[in-house]
């Protein structure tokens, strides 16, 4: 069993896990790699230049992937319920269980409604941590938003999620705020190098 189960492999999903993971929670990522990223090219999104959207999801995968992120590429999730636990997604071909759920499905929000999630018209209803009406289920991205998406809005809603997990974990307000020493102590370095 996950800490965090996340059903989604772009940026929302993408950036829950890594903040989730890096900050000690184990976090399972299903990535069907459907992500609209990969029409995307990057000028706007803060600190880049200009990169490919399937070049910059790979260093994005990258990035977790160094972290120890469990993910399951190629892994669709077909159904999702609620149990004593947490929660458990449906797959093809298993099932993974996790106490917290992360929806980063871009519009496609047929889990968040077989969850029982309330919408808000045809949107799924979140508050600012971006939490859905069912306890320690979260949506994110183009789920919440009618026709506003946008690949840095998406990373900021997967962060959103995963500090208030994480704040709900080690229960206070959780700060995400790393300095040049914790990269040292991470990267042994190398992050001046990058």
């Amino acid at each position: 069993m996950s800490d965090v189960v996340i059903v989604g492999g772009g940026p929302a999903g993408l950036t829950a896990a890594l903040f989730a993971q890096k900050n000690g929670l184990e976090a399972t990522v299903l990535d069907t790699d459907g992500t609209w990223l990969h029409k995307a090219h990057l000028f706007n999104y803060p600190g880049i230049g200009s990169v490919d959207g399937s070049v910059y999801l790979e260093t994005l995968r990258g990035q977790v992937d160094s972290f120890g992120v469990d993910r399951l590429q190629g892994a669709e999730a077909t159904d999702v319920e609620q149990t004593d636990q947490g929660f458990r997604v449906d797959t093809d071909d298993d099932a993974v269980e996790g106490r917290y759920l992360v929806l980063a499905t871009g519009a496609k929000r047929d889990l968040a409604e077989a969850l029982g999630c309330a919408f808000d018209g045809d949107v799924v209803d979140v508050d600012v941590t971006m939490e859905t009406s069912v306890d320690g289920a979260y949506a994110t991205g183009a789920m919440v938003r009618a026709e506003e998406w946008q690949a840095v809005i998406s990373a900021g809603d997967g962060a959103a999620a995963a500090l208030n997990i994480l704040s709900e974990e080690k229960g206070e307000h959780y700060h995400d705020f790393d300095v040049p020493s914790d990269a040292d102590a991470v990267f042994g370095g190398m992050a001046d190098e990058e």
